[in-house]
């Protein structure tokens, strides 16, 4: 598949690890970046959604959606662990949940943009709780994370972990070029997010970081037994 991943923001908390291990399963050790675990949530909008050397479809190919996501390893190939990845788009919500048992959730969802501000809202449909209002802008200069660095660590990933509908895990590797960060600034009023899914984060997220655009390519997932 193609996707353009638009006007992102990384909101990252600090989580104890001993409730992030029990979140987590088993077949996926955490990453932990100097003895901590990490919480993401990132709103962004998708654009280009679709097969690739097949013609995108206007009703389809172009969405909000919110993630909710922590870092694991896998035979020290590190990854991504989502906990939910709310959509606005309920076609590729289904789709998702039945090719790749990914936890999707329909949400009415809204990203408008004034000036460099990014005006963002999210409510998961069907009664849920899972909220998530904030109005984030760029505070820097375009900048590469270095390896090593808590940047790096927390965006330079290039395959998500999960399990299939019979419970086997799998990974799906994507590609895209480093990322370009920019320090963000972010005023969230609602962010009940981390408490859908039964994770407690406190205040304000210690770091913010913002991106533009990022253009991305990814694979049919692979079992991990097949990859032994």
């Amino acid at each position: 598949m193609t996707q353009s991943w638009n006007s992102l923001l990384f909101a990252h908390w600090r989580v104890d690890v001993a409730e992030m291990r029990r979140a987590v399963p088993d077949a996926f050790d955490l990453d932990l970046f100097d003895a901590e675990a990490w919480l993401g949530v990132v709103p962004f909008h998708m654009t280009n959604v679709g097969l690739r050397a097949a013609p995108a479809l206007p009703w389809l190919s172009a969405f909000p959606e919110l993630n909710v996501r922590t870092y694991v390893r896998v035979a020290e190939r590190p990854g991504v662990y989502f906990f939910s990845l709310d959509a606005g788009r309920r076609l590729a919500v289904a789709a998702a949940r039945a090719l790749l048992n990914l936890p999707y959730y329909a949400a009415v969802m809204s990203v408008e943009r004034r000036e460099a501000a990014v005006h963002y809202r999210s409510a998961r449909r069907h009664g849920s709780r899972a909220q998530f209002n904030a109005i984030y802008e760029p505070a820097g200069a375009p900048f590469a994370a270095a390896a090593g660095s808590i940047e790096y660590f927390l965006t330079e990933r290039y395959c998500l972990y999960h399990h299939d509908h019979r419970g086997r895990p799998y990974s799906l590797e994507i590609h895209h070029r480093p990322w370009s960060l920019q320090l963000a600034g972010a005023t969230i009023t609602i962010n009940t997010m981390a408490a859908a899914s039964r994770l407690a984060i406190d205040g304000s997220p210690p770091l913010l970081h913002f991106a533009r655009r990022q253009d991305v390519v990814a694979w049919a997932p692979t079992r991990l037994s097949d990859r032994r």
